[in-house]
């Protein structure tokens, strides 16, 4: 994602950083800081090069399923852009077919691309589900992200294990609240298989 002018750049302004924060980035413990935060970032925000509808238009395939087909607990962080501090979460996504599934991998990608970016919860969530709507064209999408905001948890408020659940509905899930009620029963519902 960065190219070497753009990462000099990055390590130059991580650098300036640890020196206005009292640090010696020649010390031996932040040597290579500089460069260590400029890969991390690179990763952590991958995202931004990633295209959901490319991920999800990969793996269609024609089905007479009707019934839900959820994937919950998909693990994910991402950075608050409003302080770049981690949210550390996980996402529960369901949808109704409309003749179509998309392969079940390709979920929990999709929601990495929009996590590897700077966020707010209640966006991603969004995201979330216009683009598994676009993609498969399902009678209805359910998405709700659980989260804890380290910019809550660690400056501010400072209120530890907090959690911000966002959800985002559309077609069958607002509709009917049978639908509706079936997946936030099976969101909320124990884990049933063993691993």
């Amino acid at each position: 994602m960065f190219d070497q002018n753009r990462r000099a750049e990055f390590e130059k302004c991580i650098r300036t950083m640890l020196e206005i924060m009292g640090e010696n980035p020649d010390r031996e413990g932040l040597l290579d800081t500089p460069k260590r935060v400029a890969k991390a970032y690179e990763f952590i925000t991958s995202g931004y090069s990633l295209n959901p509808k490319d991920v999800l238009n990969d793996a269609l395939f024609d089905s007479s399923n009707n019934e839900m087909v959820l994937i919950k607990d998909i693990e994910f962080y991402s950075l608050c852009e409003h302080h770049l501090l981690p949210i550390i979460g996980r996402a529960h996504v369901a949808y109704i077919p409309n003749g179509k599934v998309v392969g079940l991998s390709k979920i929990p990608r999709m929601v990495n691309i929009y996590a590897r970016r700077l966020q707010i919860q209640e966006q991603m969530t969004e995201q979330i589900a216009v683009a598994l709507q676009e993609a498969i064209n399902p009678k209805g999408v359910g998405v709700v992200v659980e989260a804890r905001h380290m910019c809550v948890e660690m400056r501010g408020v400072q209120k530890i294990n907090s959690i911000t659940t966002t959800s985002a509905l559309r077609g069958i899930f607002i509709k009917s609240a049978e639908t509706r009620k079936e997946f936030f029963d099976l969101i909320n519902s124990p884990k049933s298989v063993k691993f």
